[in-house]
């Protein structure tokens, strides 16, 4: 067992939280930073650091690489995955990120490289040439490469401000109305070109691709009231779900489900559930209200 001076490991939890941003916008998924983040403590304390001059740079460098690597397999189970796929999602008291929901689900789209140099530049700050050392590719290159993943990201998803306490209130608009059946009053908050997006993961029911369009969305909601009606959702918070206004519920008595709302101009521009108990467990809740809930099958609860 390695005996390390304490300073270190302390040096390495200085940083732990700007890496482990890094290592979330890179890969989507909290689990899998949080494996990043073990693997690079493990190369940190293996490393000679009397040579290592910037430690939160040499960090960052290894932690973007270990992404990189991770994305190659990632690829892999997003081909096979069932359904939609959403990144799992990070609540926050303040709607502040400066990566919300849809740009996570740009940037998925972008080539690896393309996304470590959009990220470490646009979004960390780190100089081209640093990024050239990181990823294998020379400045003028990665300069490039975040400059097509800027032109790609501001054509596919325009960012908007966060909404603050509008947005919540739309949210709590959004969440009587869809549980009482109130349609009328979903009509007035749906954009007509609205998307509704639900990952399950094969875990638990969702709808298996996106439903586009506010006729869709409303039928789909006008079925899921039914349900409601029969047991109703429990409420456990409103929050800013990875920047945008949403809220976590629990539904059918089990179920745990956070709901994002991508709001533009007091208007609901995309709905974005997710299901998946493999990407909710990492979510923080009131004990009491955690001992309610019970693992789920698919399509069932235990």
């Amino acid at each position: 067992m390695l005996d390390l001076p304490i300073q270190d490991t302390t040096l390495f939890n200085a940083f732990r939280p700007r890496l482990k941003s890094l290592a979330y916008k890179m890969l989507g998924s909290i689990a899998d930073a949080e494996d990043v983040l073990q693997d690079a403590f493990i190369r940190w304390l293996q490393a000679d650091r009397s040579l290592v001059r910037e430690p939160e740079a040499y960090l960052r460098q290894v932690v973007t690489r270990l992404c990189l690597d991770e994305l190659k397999s990632a690829r892999v189970r997003r081909e096979a995955y069932v359904g939609s796929w959403l990144p799992e999602p990070v609540l926050q008291e303040d709607p502040s990120e400066d990566i919300t929901l849809p740009l996570l689900l740009v940037l998925e789209r972008l080539s690896p490289r393309e996304r470590a140099a959009f990220l470490l530049h646009d979004v960390f700050g780190v100089a081209f040439d640093e990024i050239a050392l990181t990823i294998g590719r020379d400045a003028a290159a990665c300069r490039q490469m975040a400059r097509r993943a800027r032109l790609r990201i501001r054509s596919e998803r325009p960012r908007f401000l966060p909404q603050g306490a509008r947005g919540q209130e739309i949210a709590a608009a959004f969440f009587t109305a869809s549980r009482t059946g109130d349609i009328d009053g979903l009509r007035a908050l749906l954009a007509r070109d609205v998307t509704v997006q639900a990952d399950g993961g094969g875990k638990v029911a969702a709808p298996p691709r996106p439903i586009v369009g506010i006729d869709a969305a409303l039928k789909l909601m006008a079925a899921l009231a039914r349900l409601f009606s029969a047991q109703m959702s429990q409420l456990l918070r409103y929050a800013s779900v990875n920047g945008l206004p949403g809220f976590v519920t629990i539904e059918r008595g089990c179920e745990l489900q956070t709901t994002a709302l991508d709001v533009r101009r007091d208007r609901i521009a995309a709905i974005y559930v997710c299901r998946n108990p493999e990407k909710l467990g990492h979510l923080v809740i009131d004990r009491t209200v955690a001992n309610q809930i019970r693992p789920a099958s698919k399509g069932t609860c235990q």
